[in-house]
């Protein structure tokens, strides 16, 4: 079976966390350090599921409210992690700023999202509920996780359920067919 390849975007507000998750898959490491990421390229060969992969991990620059959605971010990307901290109020609502952009830019058409919930280990400093990222991935039709890339919690199994996501949704780049079901993409 040839390997497929996908290409996931990893957006949010600055310092909640992108940079950290990536290494923390790729490098199995947490980077304590932070310096503002313009774009990073991160490459990973997983196998799930009896199938390879070979990941494009798209570390973006931190969005705000006001950041153009760069076109790059709707072009040839498989799937998207759209990350907020779980102690930056701030950083969940330009999370909803960033769905709406990349609906926008894609067309309304459903694209496979993860919405997550970084910084677990400030749970102490939690003022972003779990009630309130479900609510918010329902309505996005994400999937919802929370995570620590400190901790490495939960950070492949992010990963993991974000590809299953883009095979559901029948992406298929290895030989230009599609899923078995026929789908070419499912419109909200």
């Amino acid at each position: 079976m040839p390997t497929k390849q996908r290409k996931i975007a990893l957006m949010g507000y600055r310092s909640v966390g992108k940079s950290s998750l990536t290494i923390q898959f790729v490098d199995g490491q947490f980077v304590e350090s932070y310096d503002p990421t313009i774009e990073n390229t991160f490459v990973k060969n997983v196998k799930l599921r009896g199938q390879d992969y070979g990941l494009r991990l798209v570390d973006t620059a931190g969005q705000d409210e006001y950041s153009i959605f760069p076109q790059a971010y709707a072009i040839d990307i498989h799937g998207y992690c759209l990350v907020y901290s779980i102690n930056n109020m701030k950083s969940f609502d330009v999370v909803r700023v960033i769905y709406e952009k990349l609906l926008d830019m894609t067309g309304k058409v459903h694209v496979p999202i993860i919405l997550v919930g970084n910084k677990l280990d400030l749970q102490h400093e939690r003022v972003v509920s779990v009630e309130m990222g479900k609510e918010l991935a329902n309505k996005m039709k994400a999937d919802f996780v929370e995570v620590s890339a400190k901790d490495n919690g939960a950070v492949i199994d992010l990963f993991n359920k974000l590809i299953i996501s883009i095979e559901k949704g029948g992406h298929d780049t290895t030989d230009g067919s599609n899923d078995k079901s026929g789908n070419k993409c499912l419109i909200q």
